[in-house]
């Protein structure tokens, strides 16, 4: 979860990036065969067969990593202060002290961490005032990413009570909560692909990635057709958030083919044919409100 002001929050211990190994061996300062500690979190991700492209762009140090007993969610991120927070349950014996080993991980517990690195990278990429000097898919990304939240994330349809998707309203957002939907949309989308990755059984067996396959594929038509690739923010109005801490897009205002496409190329590097196949799995249509600005193709 992506919050967007900073607050009060009792940090049981703040561990910069640099040491957010998942070590499989608490005591030990640094990875296996002396590797960093990120770059063994890296190397632990990419022997259960996880992208981690994008991992890499964020350098270490960048933001802090804390642990506390959360109670309403398993993670947030804060990117004001460029720090992490997770649950307990996700750190080595529980005990606040450093990352679990991802081999140790549930796989929704992996998801939630892939989606929190994530808003990690985004917040590094717009924290650059030069795109150029990221690189041309990265400086595609923010620029995809500025025009997506002018015309899908600004005019939104949302689902008032959650138990009621089809019950719906239209909202006009701020800019502060139409970048947290787009945020929070692609962030469900990157923790749903690692997760359902991962049930699949992690790396592919026919050499391909996941998103290659035939029955990631199938998963990601069932999740688009059933609306679950959808994201949500936290209202600027302060009597609104007595009501609600969380406003969820409607089922129709998911997640659309065209930003699985982009995703899929630039954060995990799929191939542009890979990625077109993921964009054709999904329903093509998309009903946006009549006051929206139309996107492009």
């Amino acid at each position: 979860m992506l919050r967007l002001r900073p607050g009060l929050l009792l940090a049981v211990m703040t561990v910069w990036l640099g040491l957010v190994a998942a070590l499989a061996e608490a005591a030990e300062p640094a990875g296996a065969g002396g590797r960093s500690p990120w770059s063994d979190l890296v190397a632990q991700a990419e022997a259960l067969g996880l992208p981690t492209k994008f991992l890499l762009v964020i350098p270490p140090g960048f933001l802090a990593l804390e642990f506390e007993d959360l109670h309403a969610f398993a993670a947030e991120y804060h990117p004001q202060e460029h720090r992490m927070l997770l649950d307990l349950a996700l750190s080595f014996n529980g005990a606040g002290g450093t990352l679990k080993p991802l081999a140790k991980m549930t796989h929704r517990e992996a998801g939630t961490l892939f989606h929190e690195f994530f808003h990690a990278y985004m917040d590094y990429i717009s924290s650059k005032p030069g795109a150029a000097d990221l690189g041309p898919e990265i400086a595609r990304l923010r620029v995809f990413a500025e025009e997506r939240q002018r015309c899908w994330y600004q005019v939104v349809t949302i689902t008032p009570v959650v138990q009621r998707k089809g019950a719906t309203e239209v909202r006009f957002l701020t800019e502060r909560e139409a970048s947290e939907a787009l945020n929070e949309s692609w962030a469900v989308f990157v923790g749903w692909a690692i997760w359902s990755q991962l049930e699949l059984g992690g790396a592919s067996k026919q050499g391909r990635p996941a998103y290659a396959t035939e029955q990631w594929l199938k998963r990601l038509k069932k999740a688009d057709r059933d609306g679950d690739l959808i994201g949500y923010y936290e209202p600027e109005d302060q009597a609104e958030r007595h009501v609600t801490r969380k406003r969820y897009l409607a089922p129709s205002h998911r997640l659309t083919p065209q930003e699985v496409r982009v995703l899929l190329e630039v954060l995990f590097g799929a191939s542009e044919g890979q990625a077109q196949r993921a964009f054709s799995v999904m329903e093509p249509h998309r009903s946006p409100p009549k006051e929206a600005l139309p996107c492009r193709p």
